[in-house]
């Protein structure tokens, strides 16, 4: 008496196409983040810089200040 022969899973070479099925939110977040990122470099009335000094030179001096401690 024979043994049966197991079959093989079918997989996406043998049915010339894959499978691929995404989440609903690993389309929206992305496109999300996109249109606020957007938006922001769009309106540049509320992206206004600070008159005055550069915050890297008031860091420097703050770094100095501390080390000549």
């Amino acid at each position: 008496m024979s043994a049966p022969t197991p079959s093989r899973p079918r997989t996406a070479a043998a049915t010339g196409r894959a499978d691929i099925r995404l989440p609903w939110w690993a389309i929206v977040l992305p496109a999300v983040a996109f249109v606020a990122l957007l938006l922001l470099i769009l309106n540049p009335v509320d992206a206004q810089a600070v008159a005055g000094e550069p915050s890297l030179v008031h860091i420097l001096g703050r770094a100095k200040d501390l080390v000549l401690r």
